[in-house]
């Protein structure tokens, strides 16, 4: 019995080591899985599920074909595919989650996210994300031409690659009240998300007990997933060798 946890992939037809790895991954290491929980960013940009490049379309295949082997997969939005829909769901069988969700992991409960929301200190990175995730912005962007969606997510990415170099790791990080609120809020003593590329468990204070708080790390010369089983959490690194 086991669950994996993966996220910040940045699948990009520009790192091909990289969707690599996930393939083997998904049919060695999640084989026999209990369940798999993709905590977003697992595309480095989603432009529309209408999206037709033959990258793309391999895979959505491969995430079928996962499927069909009878491991239930979940995804939950990252800042990078906050754009991906419920045809995508449909497409590869994955079952789309909530922004925070909480999951019975073999009788505990356990929070999922992305992480991004945690950063509050980034004030401007915030109010971006307020941007994005508006029904309306996100309407309006996905009724333009697809040439159109992908000159705006080149642009996107330079701008945020900028904006990110420039800023303090504190700025960038988790805010500590902030999961400890969330926390509270959803009543849970674990938390698993990523985003912040800082791979690490954590201890956090929740006042009357001490909580943990597990955060996935992103994929290039390092993959990492989070192996859970009753009675063992294990946050694993492995290399993922160039292609040549």
């Amino acid at each position: 019995m086991s669950t994996l946890f993966i996220s910040d992939l940045h699948l990009d037809e520009s790192r091909p080591h990289v969707t690599k790895a996930f393939l083997r991954f998904l049919f060695n290491q999640g084989a026999n899985a209990d369940a798999l929980y993709i905590l977003g960013d697992l595309f480095e940009v989603w432009i529309g599920d209408d999206d037709d490049s033959e990258f793309i379309g391999h895979i959505k295949d491969a995430l079928q074909r996962y499927r069909e082997t009878g491991v239930p997969t979940y995804f939950i939005h990252g800042n990078r595919d906050f754009l991906i829909g419920k045809q995508f769901a449909e497409d590869t069988g994955i079952t789309l989650l909530d922004e925070n969700t909480v999951v019975d992991l073999y009788d505990e409960p356990v929070l999922l996210c992305h992480g991004d929301a945690l950063c509050t200190q980034d004030v401007e990175y915030m109010a971006f994300r307020n941007q994005v995730r508006n029904p309306v912005w996100q309407a309006q962007v996905l009724a333009q031409p697809l040439a159109v969606r992908r000159q705006m997510a080149a642009e996107l990415r330079t701008k945020t690659k900028s904006m990110s170099a420039m800023k303090a790791d504190d700025i960038t990080d988790v805010t500590p009240s902030e999961v400890v609120a969330v926390m509270q809020a959803e009543n849970v003593q674990r938390m698993i998300h990523g985003h912040t590329h800082r791979p690490d468990r954590h201890c956090v204070d929740l006042g009357k007990s001490q909580g943990e708080r597990i955060v996935l790390g992103d994929w290039e010369s390092q993959g990492w997933y989070l192996n859970v089983e009753p009675d063992n959490w294990n946050l694993t690194p492995f290399t993922i060798p160039p292609l040549k």
